[in-house]
């Protein structure tokens, strides 16, 4: 994990000969994207079709943070009617407007998206609106299979 301490001070060690002498820490702007000390997150869903998996995402957080959402990926690949096997996630809170008024807001933290990466492991699957159709349909068919086949995702890449 990156925090701002560790950032500055490899940005201190690339640029220690090209800063002034006078210049102070405190002088120095850093943004609130480079406060923020997420660029790779973990969920471990503990209930569910994805139990016991270990999924990581990349999180990348764009200059005009917060009033827009980070953009987030799952480095894993999976088995998910709302994550494809690439990595692309559907769920509104990273939308900047969605219909159902769940989007993102400039209220919203990283703490919000956490919950929100957790909750669609577990409790949020929609297979009604599915990003992943193949997933989705697989489910309506056999739902049985569909738990095998994500059970051996897990295995095979998300521990």
């Amino acid at each position: 994990m990156l925090t701002l301490a560790s950032k500055l001070k490899r940005e201190d060690g690339l640029k220690g000969s090209r800063m002034s002498a006078t210049a102070s820490d405190s002088t120095r702007r850093v943004s609130v994207r480079d406060r923020l000390p997420v660029k790779e997150l973990t969920v471990t869903p503990d209930e569910g079709y994805y139990q016991g998996g270990k999924f990581q995402c990349e999180t990348e957080v764009p200059d005009a943070y917060n009033m827009v959402p980070p953009k987030v990926k799952c480095l894993a690949r999976i088995w998910h009617p709302n994550i494809t096997e690439t990595g692309e996630i559907c769920l509104s809170l990273l939308r900047e407007h969605s219909i159902d008024g769940t989007g993102w807001a400039p209220t919203r933290t990283l703490k919000d998206v956490v919950w929100g990466l957790n909750s669609l492991f577990t409790d949020l699957l929609n297979f009604d609106d599915p990003l992943n159709i193949e997933a989705a349909e697989h489910h309506l068919r056999d739902k049985e299979d569909f738990r095998n086949k994500v059970e051996d995702y897990i295995k095979r890449y998300a521990r």
